[in-house]
């Protein structure tokens, strides 16, 4: 019996009519995946083949209709499914089924370091896309923390190789297990957005493969991603999608990635270099790809007729063009024409409760002097002031916006969960930000108006927080141009719109006030020794209100830990610590990482005196645990590469909580120049008061290598290495001491 493959290549041949001189095309669909790509590519003409390689609107990717084989649909991630827009505009489709649940921000999930809230956070998102019937979802982001001014860091997942690859991984398998592919992002060193199409990024190869590169490995080694896309930027004087170290030497040849690469929108230059070079597919907005358009603008992209050309005329062989091809054709048949996979769901109870509870997981307490928080049951009477508390925050930010289902909002969240225990709210609006709330055509409809001078905001709520038991604080950053933004960095370090003296104000006013912060960055906190109580909020998607209203009441027991430092000031990162522009932003269109490896901790661990507010991974809870003695399985580097730490846990409070063991590796004495400690593994426990839980960790031979630029491949050195085990990059309670001995430890990616 013929599949259903067959009856669509059977109708498909009779559409064309006489003009295909040829018999029925039959596509087994029930043979392996390669045999029927290679029966595929076999069958298409060289027209074809370049036609399935670039856009045909805005997001989708034509098939080939001949035989049978659809097309590919792209949707903007990662944090929800984007809502559509029209065949060749931004503007939007104006359809009534395309809300979404939206999840955290990536922030908020990398803080919980906890991998099985990646794979439930992969799954939903995958089961939305399926849904909506896409096809490639444009995201996860594993871009390295590098600035604290970068206006994408809210995408991303933290300062951390190691955090990173372990949080993509089950994302990338989760989005993938609904048939969509996931397609990670942006490859690589896009750490700015600063002249972000043509800064060209001048790194050592060192750097590159042990900082900004694991990530991205760990999505193609071990997530197995389908796809994968290079960013605007340029690596070594070439773009990203045109670049073939980046493409060819690393991604297909060093991690044996089978899957497509895909240009960011508008990210190619140069159709020569694009063909050679690795980039398999080409997406973007008109002619250019940017912001000029022309009638058949698709047909006149780089890799589309100008590509075709060059083949017709002989200046280019089909070699590159039947790969390209052959992958396309591969993630079609992993994805549209995958019979199994399953139907997904949308706006389901299940998701809502899955984007509370890895928003509650992730948010970090910072601070809690005197235990501020939760409420206590004496507070009758709560005031909660600040923008960020009644603004919508999944509209903006580029094209991560949304448009939602539902989003509840701080205020209410706190008010519904206050009214259930008693507790009246009241509220005041402290500062006036941005009162807008739109971006490409959704709005949020809300008036954020006010009419009063920051003086009289500020009275008011001092006045308010006189009257009330404790105080609530919620500002930070939102998602407007120069903040949290896709296409600008932020120009400050600071809170915007005078935060700092409405903080200061409302803490003299009322000593129990607590400071909740929404931001995907770092922030300067003068305030920070005059208030008792501090939480790191985030973005947190449609069930923000909710989420909060969890840890703050102690419904939650916060367990969230910092994914990057938080330094006192701008000047304390690496690529700020200089004020040398070639280091950031640039100097004609270079930008040097002059800094190496020091990013996030790896520098602020030498200097002295500490210049950190918060330190990588730190985050405090509603009980106390206590790390005991860890100890080692061998003393040496056995021949099977792995050692085993273990840990004893013990919750030493009155609630049950959860704890994230950190171990860390440093070597004592080495060849070349290292960090002082390095995160190599983590993992987080969850602990009944009273009770001990004995964590194991294993390090492989991978936790002790550093990358050899010189011979291209990852090395360990004999000698001594020292384990730290902590709870932060500054909590280490154990010390532990073991040697390599081995001369021969060394491999290629």
């Amino acid at each position: 019996m013929k599949s259903y493959r067959t009856i669509f290549a059977a109708l498909a041949l009779v559409a064309v009519g006489n003009a295909v001189a040829q018999p029925p095309v039959y596509l087994d669909d029930t043979q392996p995946i390669e045999a029927r790509v290679k029966d595929a590519l076999s069958r298409m003409t060289t027209a074809e083949k370049v036609a399935i390689i670039h856009a045909q609107s805005k997001f989708s990717s034509p098939g080939v209709q001949r035989l049978g084989i659809p097309g590919i649909w792209c949707t903007d991630g990662p944090h929800g499914i984007r809502p559509d827009v029209l065949w060749d505009e931004w503007e939007q489709a104006g359809a009534t089924n395309d809300s979404c649940v939206a999840f955290p921000a990536l922030t908020c999930l990398a803080a919980t370091w906890d991998p099985d809230m990646a794979a439930l956070y992969g799954k939903s998102i995958g089961e939305e896309a399926r849904y909506r019937n896409k096809n490639v979802l444009l995201g996860p982001g594993v871009n390295i923390y590098r600035s604290p001014l970068n206006g994408r860091n809210f995408e991303y997942m933290g300062e951390d190789p190691c955090l990173t690859s372990a949080m993509v991984v089950p994302y990338v398998r989760g989005v993938q297990q609904n048939g969509v592919a996931a397609c990670v992002k942006h490859y690589a060193l896009n750490n700015q957005e600063v002249d972000r199409d043509h800064v060209n990024v001048l790194v050592d190869d060192r750097t590159l493969h042990e900082i900004y590169l694991p990530g991205f490995k760990a999505a193609v080694k071990e997530g197995g991603a389908w796809s994968i896309m290079p960013g605007y930027n340029k690596y070594n004087g070439d773009h990203a999608c045109e670049n073939s170290t980046l493409l060819l030497d690393i991604l297909k040849g060093d991690w044996g990635f089978d899957g497509v690469a895909i240009s960011d929108w508008g990210a190619v230059h140069n159709t020569e270099k694009v063909a050679r070079n690795g980039l398999d597919m080409e997406f973007g907005s008109w002619t250019n790809g940017l912001n000029w358009g022309a009638s058949n603008a698709y047909d006149n992209y780089y890799l589309a007729k100008p590509y075709l050309k060059l083949i017709e005329e002989g200046e280019m062989s089909t070699e590159e063009l039947d790969d390209k091809a052959a992958r396309v054709l591969r993630l079609i048949m992993r994805t549209e024409m995958n019979r199994n996979r399953p139907y997904g769901s949308l706006n389901s109870d299940e998701h809502y409760a899955a984007a509370r509870r890895i928003g509650a997981n992730g948010i970090v307490l910072l601070k809690n002097d005197g235990n501020l928080l939760p409420v206590a049951p004496s507070a009758r009477k709560i005031l909660v002031v600040g923008e960020n508390a009644i603004k919508m925050m999944t509209v903006g930010g580029g094209s991560s916006s949304l448009k939602v289902q539902r989003e509840v909002l701080p205020l209410d969240g706190i008010r519904a969960m206050a009214a259930q225990k008693g507790v009246e709210v009241a509220y005041e609006r402290g500062y006036v930000g941005d009162v807008s709330g739109e971006y490409n055509g959704v709005t949020t409809g809300q008036n954020l108006n006010d009419g009063r001078s920051a003086e009289q905001l500020i009275a008011d709520a001092v006045a308010a927080a006189r009257e009330a038991d404790m105080v609530i604080f919620i500002g930070g950053l939102n998602k407007s141009d120069h903040q949290d933004a896709e296409g600008c960095d932020r120009t400050d370090f600071g809170l915007p719109y005078g935060q700092d003296a409405v903080i200061s104000a409302l803490v003299e006013a009322n000593p129990r006030t607590a400071v909740v912060m929404l931001t995907g960055n770092a922030y300067a906190m003068p305030w920070l020794n005059k208030v008792p109580s501090v939480v790191q909020g985030w973005y947190i998607g449609s069930e923000a209100g909710n989420a909060l209203a969890d840890v703050i009441f102690g419904e939650v027991n916060p367990s969230g830990k910092l994914p990057f430092t938080f330094a006192v000031d701008l000047k304390d990162y690496a690529a700020h610590a200089a004020g040398d522009a070639e280091m950031y932003p640039g100097v004609d269109g270079d930008v040097k990482y002059k800094e190496g490896m020091a990013v996030g901790y790896r520098h602020t661990d030498r200097l002295k005196p500490a210049r950190v507010n918060f330190a990588f991974g730190h985050g405090l809870s509603y009980t106390t645990f206590m790390l005991g003695k860890a100890t080692l399985s061998d003393k040496t580097l056995p021949a099977d590469g792995n050692v085993r730490v273990t840990v004893p846990v013990t919750n030493t409070g009155d609630r049950a909580g959860a704890e994230v063991v950190q171990v860390y590796v440093r070597d004592v004495k080495s060849s070349v120049e290292r960090p002082l400690k390095e995160l190599k593994a983590f993992k987080k426990v969850i602990v009944a008061p009273g009770r001990t839980v004995d964590v194991e960790l294993t390090l492989d031979k991978s936790a002790f290598a550093y990358y050899n630029a010189d011979a291209k491949r990852w090395e360990v050195e004999p000698g001594k290495f020292e384990i730290l085990v902590g709870t932060a990059a500054d909590a280490i309670s154990s010390r532990l001491s073991m040697s390599v001995d081995a001369a021969d430890l060394a491999w290629k990616d």
